[in-house]
């Protein structure tokens, strides 16, 4: 007999299940907050109650990668909040911060029911107010990969998390393994300014076809979108070629290259292997290493990655 489905009243107070550590708590209507200092008074109300904050920072026009993010924080902490805020400050002078795809009610409906305690969606004048001078560099890890291919892409991201860090004050923040250098970058920052925020990394979640899930993937047409599955099957079969036993990097990147070029709409912007803590290429293959690409698709740029086995 099937389940009979349960529909709650607008506002209701409801019970949720946690698959984690806890098997249940309370749960509020969710909260929607513009303001800085509205966001830390809540932060230090959760915490003032001995709630530990989780925190999925987002550029919002969610899919299924983001909601697995709220899902992991919400099996790590008492309360989630995920932040809506397209960062102009990480876009270059010719890239998508205008077109990017944004649709607030969309992003609040699939929040709250993943579970969402708060969504912090701040006007960019809140973030970066008049006469705001001060950023976050990371040295290093932010020169190679996406680094060198979008200059100053990275100084916009770390100083926008440190901002929303102070803003939600979590005890952990959950990032996608999509954006593996992302993640590399906030771990070191993280570490290196002694911020009290454990940093998850979630594994990729992809479509039925292997393809990463991304708000960009929008942008492609149908033929574009069939070609993009390249990233991955290309990504799949250098992985095979290390299993049978190659180890040379430079067999293993021709190897994705030659597949990658041989799609119509498709240009290579990097593919390297890298130490997965230094990002630096290596140029023998082993066990543990980051093997990444960024390709456009047509006018749309395109991130994958593995780790080898």
């Amino acid at each position: 007999m099937p389940a009979k489905k349960c529909d709650f009243p607008e506002g209701a107070l409801r019970i949720r299940f946690q698959p984690g550590t806890r098997n249940y708590r309370q749960r509020n209507p969710m909260k929607i907050i513009h303001s800085i200092r509205e966001m830390q008074a809540e932060a230090d109300r959760m915490r003032a109650n001995g709630l530990r904050i989780g925190f999925v920072p987002t550029m919002g026009f969610l899919h299924e990668g983001h909601l697995s993010l709220i899902r992991e924080a919400g099996r790590r902490a008492d309360r989630v909040v995920v932040s809506i805020f397209v960062n102009p400050t990480q876009f270059g002078p010719n890239e998508d911060f205008a077109a990017y795809p944004r649709d607030f009610e969309r992003d609040r409906k699939l929040s709250e029911a993943e579970g969402a305690d708060v969504i912090f969606s701040p006007a960019a004048e809140e973030m970066y107010p008049a006469g705001h001078c001060t950023h976050v560099d990371v040295d290093g890890l932010t020169e190679t990969l996406c680094g060198a291919s979008r200059p100053g892409h990275f100084r916009g991201v770390t100083t926008v998390v440190t901002k929303l860090f102070t803003a939600v004050k979590p005890h952990v923040a959950v990032f996608g393994q999509k954006d593996a250098q992302q993640a590399a970058v906030i771990r070191r920052m993280t570490a290196d300014l002694n911020l009290d925020v454990e940093i998850v990394v979630a594994p990729i979640v992809r479509e039925a076809d292997g393809l990463a899930m991304s708000s960009r993937n929008v942008y492609l047409s149908p033929s574009e979108r069939e070609d993009a599955t390249v990233l991955r099957q290309s990504l799949l079969a250098a992985e095979d070629l290390f299993r049978k036993g190659e180890r040379d990097a430079s067999v293993l990147i021709r190897s994705v290259r030659s597949m990658i070029s041989s799609k119509p709409s498709a240009r290579v912007d990097y593919v390297s292997l890298a130490d997965p803590g230094t990002l630096q290429p290596i140029d023998e293959a082993r066990s543990g290493a980051l093997l990444a690409v960024a390709v456009f698709i047509g006018k749309t740029r395109l991130i994958d990655n593995l780790i080898l086995p």
